[in-house]
């Protein structure tokens, strides 16, 4: 393999990670830096600065590039999905961006539910306030001086693109993560945007995830200690860019990332939408993926160590028993929940708690009860039947114990990829692309395999399946009593 150096740069919600590579995919230099995101004033909001974004991607390139030694020949992007940058002609800013956790668009999602049948099922997906159309409309609605003021509405990295280039663009795996995109012909529905009122000019022209989507202009390359005029690369969502990074490009392949929520995603050769699940284009030139996601695993956890005085080791140590019929059920919902109920009111609890339980028996059961919301969503995931095994990503999924306990639920082995700088490695892939330097046939074999870390045991053996059955009959009650206004 050659050795060009390729970077790759994500942008994440909270911080920027940046990883310098060569073309066979190994990392020789990476480095982070943190900016904040703005939660005050209003109930919901969630923002940032794009300032603030240059400023730690200028920290963070030049870290990494001084660790690595070498100037790469090639820039590949990945970044926080669903949010939306209002830019003016030369790539500024008009307002701070809005991200994908602002739920100030609850309202405007009537105006989605009043559209056509035919026209939400284009969009292959389940609403969300915190996408780029909602939000565009809460901003079109409640600011209109900054709507009025935009040339470009961009997501999170292709503003950081046209920062770097002085070319306006967007590509697949992001754009079909706005709602305001036909995810079965590939392309932005002007239709839809059209009857939500927007401004269909405001969309930035569609490029492929590996190709060139513009040169280095002279004045960031110098901030950022790199050449002018190497190519950059139209990049990806963080997710397909993950995907790239781990090397999971095949139908049949199945991923499983544990972090503060859980997301299972498989590729798709041909696009499924199912209720409740996600349908995003792939960074691939063809292709797409399905993704189920929970809001509840390690946000979940936390709370349950937090209020309980205990400490992560005491956590997983209490998963290194089976249950006993008697255990208590927890049900993680503590943020609502995405796949499988599309239910923000969801909440949890505790169910069956007696006298003889102790905080073992709750924590154990706190990461049981992630595992159980964790099936839940896999078993409503579109194409995930195929797989034959779940590879495993994320820093919440190392201790053994919580593995096997995982393998049990899910009824799948497990394989572990570790690499935990997955996105900014795709991003760094789709650089290589863009120069050259990467084939995307070759990217699963320069990934290599994951290493096998557990195996299921028989449900009924283990009492998993009695205890699941439970579960699912708890959630559901308290999903019905929601629903009665209970």
């Amino acid at each position: 393999m050659g050795t060009d150096s390729l970077l790759g740069v994500d942008l994440g919600t909270s911080s920027v990670k940046v990883v310098v590579t060569n073309s066979s995919g190994a990392i020789t230099g990476q480095a982070s830096a943190g900016y904040t995101v703005d939660a005050r004033h209003q109930p919901g909001r969630a923002e940032s600065d794009p300032a603030d974004w240059w400023r730690a991607v200028v920290a963070a390139v030049n870290a990494a590039v001084g660790k690595a030694g070498v100037r790469p020949v090639a820039v590949g992007l990945s970044g926080q999905m669903h949010g939306v940058v209002l830019a003016d002609a030369g790539g500024a800013a008009v307002r701070p961006a809005l991200l994908w956790a602002d739920g100030r668009a609850t309202a405007e999602l009537a105006a989605y539910r009043a559209l056509p049948e035919e026209s939400r099922r284009r969009l292959g997906n389940p609403l969300s306030p915190g996408m780029a159309g909602p939000l565009l409309l809460w901003v079109a609605g409640h600011e209109a001086a900054a709507y009025a003021r935009a040339r470009w509405a961009l997501q999170p990295k292709d503003w950081l693109r046209m920062r770097l280039t002085g070319v306006a663009g967007a590509e697949p795996s992001d754009a079909s993560a706005t709602l305001l995109y036909d995810v079965f012909r590939d392309g932005w529905d002007k239709e839809i945007v059209g009857a939500l009122g927007l401004a269909a000019g405001l969309l930035a022209p569609l490029v492929l995830s590996g190709a060139v989507a513009g040169e280095l202009l002279a004045g960031p390359a110098r901030e950022l200690g790199l050449t002018p005029g190497i190519p950059v690369a139209a990049g990806a969502a963080d997710t397909a860019a993950a995907a790239l990074g781990t090397g999971l490009v095949r139908p049949g392949m199945l991923q499983l990332g544990v972090g503060s929520g859980g997301q299972l995603v498989t590729p798709l050769d041909e696009p499924r939408a199912a209720p409740a699940t996600h349908l995003y284009r792939a960074a691939t030139p063809e292709g797409w993926y399905a993704m189920a996601a929970t809001l509840n695993a390690g946000i979940a956890l936390e709370w349950v160590i937090r209020v309980l005085g205990a400490s992560w080791e005491e956590l997983y140590a209490a998963a290194e028993r089976d249950p006993l019929p008697g255990d208590p059920i927890f049900l993680p919902h503590l943020a609502g929940e995405r796949t499988p109920y599309l239910d923000p009111g969801l909440r949890g609890a505790w169910t069956g708690l007696a006298l003889g339980h102790g905080r073992g028996d709750l924590l154990r059961s706190a990461l049981e009860g992630v595992a159980f919301a964790l099936r839940d969503a896999l078993d409503a995931l579109p194409g995930a039947d195929r797989a034959d095994h779940i590879r495993l990503v994320g820093g919440g999924s190392t201790h053994p114990a919580w593995r096997q306990m995982l393998a049990d639920v899910l009824e799948r082995p497990l394989r572990a990829v570790d690499e935990p700088a997955a996105s900014a490695r795709g991003a760094a892939f789709l650089a290589g692309m863009a120069a050259g330097a990467v084939e995307l046939g070759g990217i699963e074999r320069l990934v290599g395999s994951p290493r096998p870390v557990a195996w299921p045991r028989p449900a009924v053996a283990t009492g998993y399946a009695e205890r699941l059955v439970r579960f699912r009959a708890a959630v559901a009650d308290r999903v019905g009593a929601a629903a009665d206004g209970g």
